[in-house]
């Protein structure tokens, strides 16, 4: 057995097992065996087959947007949403918590960061850059192995009816250097399938063994493939769906560890396995993207879409189908799920997706202006039925997809005039400068991506100064670097293994109910309760438990209970201190406290040794408390102002709030209008003024989900949940009947609030800037912040933005009148220069001018009234300084240019000039005029 697996393996080229083979002709069928089905059909099967087969829970796709998760610029695989529950970070009150089996289809974007797809997307017939991920899991040992391999057999050959000798499968064959063993468990389940021992094939860890990144979960896989030859020759095969282990934890220190529990984890491309079912060699020949390439040939000047790749793909027309086909989807997912083009991180890469299916639409199909926004239907026709937010966001898809080709085409224009202008300056043999492709790029001030400027150069035959170009990336890379924030201490956290040491022992969750343990006084005050607790358990720095701290020690500390706010929802954690029972007089400051999978881990400084079963009393830093207290009930007076002023359909991106502010992200079509932005603060005002009651409640999450209005974000919520109601009881707010949660700010939070909210004072939105197209993010202030900010020291946003436009009108006006004064001050000069000389090719003279606009301006009037006269003017300034300007007749000889007859008097006098062949000025320092005329006159006459 092992040498007929040795054999196979021989026969299989690693690089075929690992990537697609479908590089050939698309519209040759796979095989007349597997029924076609449609897509949405397929999809549907795999869910309700492991939902009523198999008894999964069916969860929505979570958004393309990480939740709070900066290792990655988008969700790139099914298992994202589920990594609380890999870690061992899960809340326990979570509806995820009690997630056993669960399967989905998950939306995923392969761009930028580690998994990146883009270049490779319309090169080949099967790269995405967005692809649904159909995945089945099963969490804390639910099943393993057996079942996972057995599921898959039986839906892949019973239910979709491939035929058994066109699959191949593999598994982990071990790996000496860390200690892992052939995982031959996996290799006898697929033998006791029926698989026969040729189709069964071993590889090493870069194949057959699956890692989270550089450190976490992991575990070795056992693939499935399948044979597109169907026995025709050498085997090719594809990848289907990948079964993943979990049973081992990756450290930090590179060591595996066994894993507290187990999971199993798989993922099958949607647009493969359609392409198998479909019987067709290309993924775009299938109906998730039939119907877009038929749109993109009605909407197009272009050939109709064959399917060709490499040098067969003539003019690269078909990859132009592919790449907009792929991309457009890409943009339609991500802008509904409010991911914007934008300037960094996962919106810039966005940005490149736009623009890189703009070039490919206009440039190789002939597409007309707005043609990608045409195309956004025709994904929600296909899409939109499994992802409805496609559907309720399509117009503002259109809108965003619309205005940011049209602009890129405008910038694409600009780019090249301002090349055409650039290369007219230029010797034959100089290269194009690095600071302008530079600032044509996308980071610079146009936007271009920098492939297309070095494209465009090299149809005019021009070198590109690369070397300057890579300086100048490495000075923008070293400006980020010292402009970005300074690297916090590192926080003391719970890994998999500690949180895995304390649901072993049965020890509890952290009851962190006392946080809510507070009154409003009648004297307007807050009394913050304290708590009493008992020390759990004790951990260093590094997060090793211990039973005790000493003197000057960092630490963390797990109590059975505590009256803290560990961070979370956008709300900065409580600081404070606590207390020995019997020894009130020595005290532990603590700085902040995090949430560890339900534990909450308090981060302190032992003035002296501290033990497990020590009682402690623990008190809130009160002024920090009520600030941020202040702080969050502002934001859901914010968002729900922001609501009223810009519409229903107004949502948050993101908040984040201490004691001395508050931020808060919303998508936006455009900047808010100083009008909205006071109308905004007018409604919070007022709400304020009002003094409303603020009620607070628990409720079954389930409650909530069909309340409108009802303010809630892509976040798991424990179950019970909090509801937050501005004016109105949570009871009457929850009552579909009442659309209560309409007329006020209703929210699930788990953030603590006033129970009043006149206590927040007042609130003046102090800074606006648009994160990205379509998101802006809002800094505002509250109380007696607000109060300075709008008596003295900062001014209110939309004031500022007012003032900003009265300066910009009067800006106007005043360039608009020096332009005409400086337009009567050169006709009067020029006249005087004409009197004093008769006509003839040269006019070297000095005048008197206040500027060098001044100059240049009386400069260009001779030259439009004697068109046949060359010009040099100088005009001196105070302290010997000397302004040059000059102009070179159209039919004087090739070799006279004004930039080099500026350049030499200019340098004669100790300065600099510049400019193009027809125009130039400079700049100089002489006390002696008549040698620099006489430098000018000269130059000029040998010239001509």
């Amino acid at each position: 057995m092992a040498a007929s697996v040795a054999a196979a393996t021989r026969r299989l080229p690693r690089a075929v097992l690992r990537s697609p083979a479908w590089q050939g002709p698309s519209h040759r069928p796979l095989s007349s065996e597997p029924a076609a089905a449609q897509a949405s059909a397929v999809r549907a099967t795999f869910l309700t087959f492991f939902r009523d087969r198999h008894g999964h829970r069916l969860v929505p796709s979570a958004s393309v947007r990480p939740r709070g998760d900066p290792s990655l610029f988008f969700v790139n695989a099914g298992m994202n949403q589920f990594k609380p529950i890999f870690l061992g970070t899960v809340d326990p009150r979570s509806e995820m918590a009690g997630f056993r089996r669960v399967a989905n289809s998950q939306k995923c974007v392969r761009a930028g960061g580690h998994h990146n797809d883009l270049e490779d997307v319309g090169r080949d017939l099967s790269h995405h850059t967005f692809f649904e991920m159909l995945g089945s899991w099963a969490f804390g040992g639910e099943y393993f192995k057996e079942e996972a391999c057995s599921m898959a057999w039986e839906l892949l050959t019973q239910v979709y009816g491939i035929p058994e000798e066109r699959l191949w499968v593999s598994y982990f064959d071990g790996d000496p250097k860390t200690g892992l063993d052939p995982d031959l468990e996996t290799r006898d389940i697929w033998l006791s399938l029926g698989v026969p021992a040729s189709r069964v094939l071993s590889f090493g860890p870069q194949e057959n063994f699956w890692e989270m990144g550089d450190t976490g979960p992991c575990g070795p896989c056992a693939e499935i493939h399948y044979d597109l030859a169907g026995g025709v020759g050498a085997p090719q095969l594809v990848e289907l769906w990948n079964l993943v282990f979990m049973q081992h934890n990756r450290e930090a220190d590179g060591s595996l560890q066994p894993l507290p529990q187990r999971h199993v984890d798989t993922g099958m491309g949607l647009e493969r396995l359609v392409a198998v079912l479909q019987g067709k060699h290309s993924t775009y020949d299938t109906d998730l993207f039939s119907p877009l390439l038929s749109a993109i040939h009605q909407g197009c000047r272009a050939p109709p879409y064959l399917g060709r790749v490499g040098v067969a793909d003539e003019g690269r027309t078909d990859t132009a189908y592919r790449v907009v086909a792929d991309h457009i989807r890409t943009l339609s997912i991500c802008i509904a799920d409010g991911v914007f083009p934008g300037m960094s991180g996962a919106p810039l890469v966005l940005r490149q997706i736009l623009r890189r299916a703009v070039r490919f639409s206009t440039e190789i199909l002939k597409a007309p202006p707005g043609f990608l926004g045409s195309l956004v239907p025709v994904v929600v026709e296909t899409l939109g039925d499994a992802y409805p937010e496609l559907q309720r966001k399509s117009a503002q898809i259109v809108n965003l997809v619309s205005e940011d080709e049209a602009a890129f085409l405008a910038s694409l224009e600009r780019g090249r005039r301002i090349i055409d202008r650039t290369l007219r300056s230029l010797g034959p043999s100089d290269m194009f400068p690095a600071e302008v492709a530079w600032s044509l790029s996308l980071a610079g001030d146009l936007g271009l991506p920098l492939d297309l400027v070095e494209l465009m150069l090299e149809e005019k035959g021009v070198q590109l100064d690369s070397a300057g170009l890579e300086r100048l990336a490495r000075e923008e890379a070293q400006h980020r670097a010292q402009q970005a924030e300074p690297v916090q201490k590192q926080v003391l956290w719970l890994d998999v293994h500690a949180l895995g040491e304390l649901q072993c022992r049965g020890v509890p969750p952290t009851d962190d109910s006392p946080k809510y343990d507070y009154s409003l006084q009648p004297n307007g005050g807050y009394e913050f309760g304290t708590c009493e607790a008992q020390v759990l358990q004790l951990y260093t720095e590094d997060g090793t438990a211990v039973a005790s701290v000493g003197k000057g020690q960092r630490c963390g500390l797990l109590l059975d209970k505590t009256n803290f706010y560990a961070e979370q929802g956008g709300q900065a954690s409580d600081r404070g201190y606590l207390v020995r029972a019997g020894q009130e007089d020595v005290l532990f400051p603590i700085a902040r406290a995090q949430v560890c999978g339900g534990f909450i881990l308090h981060e302190a400084v032992a003035p002296e040794r501290l033990q497990i079963g020590d009682q402690v009393q623990l008190h809130v830093d009160k002024a920090w408390r009520l600030g941020c207290m202040e702080k969050h009930t502002a934001t859901h007076l914010l968002n729900w102002a922001l609501r009223q002023t810009l519409g229903p359909g107004t949502e948050q991106q993101g908040s984040h709030l201490n004691p001395e502010q508050l931020r808060f992200d919303v998508a936006t079509q455009t900047p808010l209008t100083p009008e909205q932005l006071r109308a905004v603060e007018n409604t919070v005002q007022e709400a304020v003024r009002q003094d409303k009651a603020v009620y607070m409640e628990e409720v079954a999450l389930a409650l909530t989900a069909q309340v409108p209005g009802l303010r809630s974000l892509d976040e798991v919520y424990p179950d019970p949940v909090r509801v937050v109601s501005v004016g109105v009881p949570v009871a009457h707010a929850l009552d579909p009947a009442s659309q209560a949660a309409l007329q006020t700010s209703v929210e699930l939070c788990c953030g603590t609030h006033l129970l009043r909210t006149g206590a927040v004072g007042d609130l003046v939105i102090i800074g606006e800037r648009q994160l990205s197209k379509g998101t802006t993010r809002l800094l505002a202030v509250t109380g007696e912040q607000a109060q300075k900010a709008v008596d003295t020291s900062v001014t209110p946003q939309w004031q500022r933005r007012e003032l900003l436009a009265t300066l910009k009108i009067l800006q106007r006006r005043a360039n608009t009148a020096i332009r005409k004064l400086e337009m009567g001050q050169a006709a009067k000069k020029t006249q005087e220069l004409l009197e004093r000389h008769s006509k003839g090719p040269l006019i070297v003279d000095t005048v008197s001018a206040e500027s060098l606009s001044v100059l240049v301006k009386v400069v260009r009037q001779l030259c439009e009234q004697a068109p046949d006269t060359s010009v040099l003017l100088l005009s001196s300034q105070p302290v010997g300084k000397v302004l040059c300007a000059c102009r070179v007749a159209q039919g004087a000889t090739s070799t006279f240019t004004a930039e080099a007859w500026a350049l030499a008097v200019c340098s004669h006098m100790g300065g600099k000039a510049w400019g193009s062949r027809e125009v130039a000025q400079g700049i100089g320092s002489t006390a002696d005029l008549e040698a620099a005329l006489s430098t000018a006159r000269a130059y000029a006459l040998n010239q001509l």
